[in-house]
């Protein structure tokens, strides 16, 4: 890219990032220091900001730049991430956002404690949530590099690398100082300027063709070099067997994953009722809804105004389809409206990673603080939770940040869905157990999150993704002896399977008196904090 789009670019992203630094340090500057402010925001976000705020949460860079990237790419097979990110809502919505608004406090294992034994639920979901959030993080610092990447011009590993530790360290600000209401006006922020800029994409790519959407599709069909393949089923997952399975794997890991990632869960606190929770919920599928809708028309105008010959030159994964697009709607390179543009989408770009990062961190930090440190502590003078929880949000930045450089050459949306793949196996079943099932036990309830989590893990290392492929983190290294990139279709039933198993062979009766209250309170709010 030239030093115009360079120049451009970095002045938009540095005006965004001096306009959250400031609400940032707004907030700081008003916060009581209570662990409810800093988890929650003191519950005093409406459905709207919430729904806003859930929607920024959600838009990730998987979204925005990595699903539109396997559109451009794949076509058919690319849609499974925009229907599966958006049906995983129907979950949360019917099943989990007002039961655990009302059986919570701030955290994931807040619900299954109020009915097991604290400290070994506690420590076991408060694993697997810093898990989930680290594998999530990953994907945002392997998008940040990416774009760097190409406003540079592909030439500066170092800057790349920069970039990722850049981000890591704004994110471990925003959260250390500004808690869950500055993290929260960021989202709000973010997906006010990711839905403008979407829209404008959108709007372009469709006057480009004069609206005819059969015309888009055929263009696409065309330039990607595979025909009518590219508008069917299998061009990615259908080659073998393995691919189809991996397919399946993939769309449950999708489907079901949203409603265990801790950062979404934690919003639900953010509101004073479950009601609010509820409608925080409905706002959020609208704008989510309108926004992959939106991607589509991104991807297949990837496809057929740039190709994908040009977008696997730029990323082999495809994280760049979106500015390079932005670049050649705007009258491509060289071009004022092309400078502008482009330096425009990676500006948000920029903003949806930073605003991401930071709702991660904090979900992160407090399952730290709040269930791991709060069990673990020693007696004796012990230390603030949110003291330990802004130490926490350091220690995961790092992590992240070293994950990030190691794995920069994989599309995000693919890192996002194993991210999905971890959640639902080792935090949907306790959830959902510790909520409808009467008979379930603390020893239930720990063999479900160790249960999904660890084969999940372990899959991943065991897979292509890791080793044994040219694709993989490490090449040179064949450790490969699961065939599928996803390990949703075996970790997730081994995570309901672990948790009936322990359950039914428990010593223990379950608390039938602890289970009526939890129920009471789910369906009523009555007692909810």
């Amino acid at each position: 890219m030239t030093g115009e789009h360079q120049t451009l670019a970095l002045l938009l992203f540095s005006a965004f990032v001096a306009v959250t630094l400031a609400i940032t340090t707004w907030v700081s500057r008003e916060r009581r220091g209570s662990a409810e402010e800093f988890y929650a925001g003191g519950r005093l976000f409406s459905p709207m900001e919430n729904g806003f705020a859930l929607a920024g949460d959600y838009m990730s860079a998987a979204s925005f730049l990595g699903v539109t990237g396997l559109i451009a790419l794949f076509g058919y097979d690319g849609l499974l991430y925009v229907v599966g990110f958006l049906v995983a809502w129907l979950v949360v919505l019917f099943l989990v956002a007002e039961l655990v608004r009302n059986c919570g406090r701030f955290t994931l294992a807040d619900v299954v404690a109020a009915r097991m034994r604290e400290r070994p639920v506690r420590i076991a979901a408060g694993t697997s949530s810093v898990t989930v959030s680290v594998l999530y993080l990953v994907a945002q610092m392997v998008g940040a590099g990416s774009l760097v990447a190409l406003l540079l011009g592909g030439t500066s590993e170092a800057a790349r690398a920069w970039t990722v530790i850049g981000v890591g360290a704004l994110m471990v600000i925003y959260v250390s100082l500004g808690g869950m209401r500055a993290t929260t006006w960021i989202q709000i922020v973010k997906a006010v300027l990711l839905l403008g800029g979407t829209i404008a994409l959108t709007a372009l790519v469709l006057m480009r063709f004069h609206g005819d959407l059969d015309r888009l599709l055929l263009t696409a069909a065309e330039r990607s070099g595979h025909g009518e393949a590219f508008l069917a089923p299998g061009l990615k997952y259908g080659g073998d067997w393995t691919a189809r399975f991996d397919f399946i794997s993939l769309g449950l890991a999708l489907v079901l994953g949203t409603a265990g990632l801790p950062h979404i869960l934690s919003r639900f606190y953010t509101v004073p009722t479950a009601r609010a929770a509820r409608r925080s919920v409905v706002w959020a599928v609208g704008l989510i809804g309108g926004f992959y809708l939106m991607t589509i028309v991104l991807g297949f105008g990837a496809a057929a105004i740039v190709g994908p010959d040009a977008v696997r030159g730029s990323n082999a994964a495809g994280n760049t389809a979106v500015p390079l697009l932005a670049l050649d709607l705007g009258g491509g390179a060289g071009s004022t409206g092309g400078t502008v543009l482009f330096a425009i989408v990676a500006a948000v770009a920029f903003a949806t990673i930073l605003a991401v990062v930071a709702g991660i961190t904090l979900a992160s930090s407090a399952s730290v603080a709040h269930d791991l440190y709060a069990s673990l502590r020693r007696r004796g003078k012990p230390r603030s939770e949110v003291a330990v929880a802004r130490v926490a949000a350091v220690g995961v930045g790092v992590v992240a940040i070293a994950l990030g450089l190691l794995a920069r050459d994989l599309n995000v949306a693919f890192l996002v869905g194993l991210a999905f793949a971890v959640a639902a196996s080792a935090n949907l079943p306790v959830l959902l157990y510790s909520l409808f099932w009467r008979g379930f036990t603390t020893r239930g309830a720990v063999w479900a999150v160790y249960g999904g989590l660890f084969p999940a893990v372990v899959l991943v290392v065991l897979s292509p993704v890791v080793s044994g492929s040219p694709d993989s983190l490490f090449p040179g290294v064949d450790l490969q002896y699961f065939p599928l990139q996803n390990p949703g279709l075996v970790s997730i039933p081994l995570g309901f399977l672990a948790g009936w198993l322990g359950t039914v062979t428990a010593s223990e009766a379950p608390d039938e008196a602890k289970h009526a209250e939890t129920e009471v309170r789910s369906l009523t709010g009555a007692g909810a904090a």
